[in-house]
């Protein structure tokens, strides 16, 4: 009697266990680098990376962001400077490391992140599209793969009956500083600052972005150009050809800018496609935000 009372204490004490094995198995795993609000949580904990001469350095005081940047770089690893804003995780979410990738038509350039001292693209060329001006010379100038895209977009709006022109594409650091002085000169800095970039945190720079207007020049670079038939075409259909709405009307809070809707920016077809569908920035794509420094 007392053999067969101790088997079953001891098969009673199987069963609970097996128990508890099977609820502990229901516990929530932990959230992968796939979604950047969380990811961002775990690398706040390793607190601010370092960051090299190939990446964008980030200016900003919050670790959420930092987090989001240095995070993706460490799962991917460093890339190989070919990398394209077409090249991103389809399904699994953005590449979080082509966002610090200066070498990357995804770079995220912003008043958080900053691109390195001395920063030059290497592969600067003449688009063959109209400007408002004749000469050769700087800001006629865009990235090959962005410029060869800028010459499809081109075409595309002139079958819809729409002439584009280019005001302003690439600048140097030199002339970003000028011109950012001159702002601050006329305007004062905190007003300078809601449309013009501080040296070294400007989208020109990359060579990825350019300002455009109707053929006639009209409206360049000014609220205006938001109520031209070309500003409707753009947004529409800038998107299909890799180019985005930088700096959309309503988000000002988010990419620390006024609506320019002159302003376009090279991210690469997939990217660009799912920022319009989705109706968002680009720091809201990498889950940037919010833009917390003002450099």
């Amino acid at each position: 009697m007392t053999t067969r009372i101790k088997t079953l204490t001891t098969v009673s004490a199987l069963l609970l266990a097996m128990a508890l094995v099977t609820a502990c198995g229901d516990t929530p795993k932990a959230a992968s680098g796939n979604n950047p609000a969380t990811a961002n949580q775990g690398a706040d904990q390793n607190g601010a990376a370092a960051v090299n001469g190939d990446h964008v350095k980030n200016n900003g005081e919050s670790q959420e962001q930092q987090g989001s940047d240095n995070q993706g770089a460490g799962e991917n690893g460093s890339t190989d400077g070919e990398a394209s804003g077409n090249s991103a995780n389809a399904g699994n979410g953005p590449d979080m490391a082509a966002a610090s990738d200066v070498n990357s038509v995804a770079v995220l350039v912003n008043k958080e992140f900053a691109l390195p001292d001395e920063y030059n693209p290497a592969d600067l060329v003449y688009p063959n599209v109209r400007f408002t001006f004749k000469e050769k010379i700087e800001k006629r100038m865009m990235r090959s793969e962005a410029a060869k895209a800028l010459e499809e977009l081109f075409a595309g709006a002139e079958e819809d009956g729409i002439y584009l022109a280019g005001v302003s594409a690439y600048r140097s650091h030199k002339t970003q500083t000028s011109l950012f002085n001159r702002y601050v000169k006329r305007d004062g800095e905190e007003k300078a600052k809601t449309y013009s970039a501080v040296p070294g945190h400007s989208e020109h720079e990359t060579g990825l972005a350019i300002d455009v207007s109707g053929s006639d020049g009209k409206c360049a670079a000014e609220d205006c150009f938001g109520d031209t038939k070309e500003a409707e075409w753009l947004a529409k259909h800038a998107a299909e050809y890799g180019f985005i709405i930088r700096y959309p009307e309503g988000k000002d809070s988010i990419t620390g800018y006024k609506y320019e809707p002159w302003h376009i920016r090279y991210v690469g077809v997939e990217i660009a496609s799912e920022i319009a569908e989705q109706g968002i920035t680009l720091e809201e794509y990498y889950g940037a935000i919010p833009v917390t420094a003002n450099p």
